[in-house]
């Protein structure tokens, strides 16, 4: 078992986290990634390099989701066959919560494993309110219940390796991706409860509220900006058209069959970013059946309850915009990735207690 940590400007918790885990179990191949975090702070990673774990260099501050991919490239290579568990080198993790994540992973040999924390207790607050926000938005576009979407204990069998290269995002947004992506390429997600650790407000963390937020959503954000130009589209169209016709019926249906041609476009190119032979065909699908449910909403809130036709629209667009989100995501624009073998990195240098194959030694281009 590989025990993978990704560190940036780290103190002596990550020297802590590695001896406990070499006294705890002598077996596990340590593995630590340094995200560029400079010269400062080489005495904590030679201490951890000291203790028996392989060192791992960016040169620059590349972000955890690259930190991440450059420690599973070099796992594959240095380890081949060895399931990875990705621990935070914040503390926050015990050396017996790493090896339960580690022995359920070790046991299914297929699911992504996670540590999930209840968030009890004190919590930070700012904590608590996006690991709230996220697993709900998660759960509305995707339809998988989880406790913890933001938990960095995470364990993944060898196998998954080089599906893990291959996914999009390099900084704290790759953690998610990896959960929306999961389902469409075949990989379970099962959870173990783990201790809520936190070290002075979890003041140390190095995630920045506003901007990797918005990273952290990119995906739903930008479906919401998709489908607020395809609303704007249809709301303008549908009180045009019927002002014109006096039809609700033609005024629902142009208007929906207008704004879907603008959406499907920019949902191909700008939101989920990949395309197939049948994205066409299945989004016409999709587009029919949000048709019928868009107009059997707007039938019962409009004729049957006599709500006025702005109000009705609005609830009725917001009760429809995850289930279209997760049907594009999961069906429309589903891309399954291969599980080939990933290739070396050519942006780190590697230091280690042990021998490392001369073509992993690289620097930073």
């Amino acid at each position: 078992m590989i025990v993978l940590v990704p560190a940036y400007e780290p103190d002596d918790r990550l020297v802590d986290l590695v001896r406990d885990l070499v006294a705890t179990d002598p077996s596990l191949h340590l593995l630590v990634v340094d995200d560029g975090s400079g010269p400062a702070h080489r005495g904590v990673f030679d201490d951890t390099a000291a203790l028996g774990a392989v060192v791992v260099r960016h040169e620059t501050n590349r972000g955890k989701g690259r930190a991440l991919k450059t420690g599973f490239h070099h796992a594959a290579a240095l380890w081949p066959g060895e399931d990875v568990v990705c621990a935070d080198s914040d503390g926050q993790h015990t050396p017996s919560d790493v090896l339960a994540v580690a022995g359920r992973v070790t046991a299914s040999r297929t699911a992504m494993v996670l540590g999930a924390r209840e968030l009890t207790g004190p919590v930070p607050s700012r904590s608590k309110l996006g690991n709230g926000l996220t697993r709900r938005l998660f759960f509305l576009t995707t339809g998988i219940d989880l406790t913890d979407t933001q938990t960095g204990l995470r364990a993944y069998p060898a196998e998954m390796l080089g599906w893990l290269c291959e996914v999009e995002g390099e900084r704290f947004e790759y953690e998610l991706e990896l959960l929306l992506r999961a389902r469409d390429a075949g990989h379970a997600i099962v959870e173990v409860p783990i201790s809520t650790v936190y070290h002075n407000g979890n003041a140390s963390s190095h995630f920045r509220p506003v901007r990797d937020s918005a990273r952290v959503y990119a995906p739903l954000l930008r479906f919401a900006a998709s489908s607020a130009l395809a609303a704007v589209i249809d709301y303008a169209l549908l009180f045009l058209l019927h002002g014109l016709t006096g039809s609700l019926a033609v005024s629902v249906v142009g208007a929906r069959a207008t704004s879907a041609g603008v959406n499907y476009a920019t949902n191909r190119r700008f939101v989920f970013r990949r395309d197939g032979p049948t994205s066409a065909p299945r989004y016409a699908a999709l587009v029919a059946a949000i048709l019928a449910a868009n107009w059997a909403l707007m039938h019962t809130f409009v004729v049957a309850l006599g709500t006025g036709l702005l109000l009705a629209k609005l609830v009725t667009e917001g009760l429809l915009l995850f289930v279209s989100y997760a049907v594009q995501h999961r069906f429309v624009f589903a891309r399954r990735p291969g599980t080939a073998r990933p290739e070396p990195t050519t942006d780190a240098v590697t230091t280690a207690s042990e021998e490392t194959p001369a073509s992993w030694q690289a620097t930073d281009a």
